[in-house]
């Protein structure tokens, strides 16, 4: 990866209290994993943002090598990264999620 791409990566995982990166975006999500995710957000009514990798294919590669994480979608809170969709529907299930969006919120 290069610095320029890992400083971009830093900078939007940092803007961002709740950061997707997804196929589609949150008004039209390209998969079924993205969808998942983007429902589960929605359901806790809480603001995220998206980043569509399918626009960008150096940000599809990097966020994998970033996170050290292979697949798409991936969520970060916080600047943390949490997971794709199968631990974000864990977390959501256990309500730990609803924990963790508004924790980040608050902060």
């Amino acid at each position: 990866m290069t610095p320029e791409l890992k400083q971009r990566l830093d900078n939007l995982v940092k803007q961002h209290k709740i950061l997707v990166f997804m196929k589609g975006n949150k008004l039209m999500p390209q998969c079924g994993f993205s969808n998942n995710v983007v429902q589960m957000l929605n359901a806790l009514g809480v603001p995220f943002e998206t980043i569509d990798v399918l626009e960008d294919w150096e940000i599809r590669q990097g966020i994998k090598e970033y996170s050290e994480w292979p697949t798409i979608p991936q969520v970060y809170i916080d600047g943390k990264f949490i997971g794709g969709s199968d631990i974000m529907a864990e977390l959501y299930n256990k309500g730990e999620l609803q924990e963790l969006v508004t924790v980040a919120i608050a902060s």
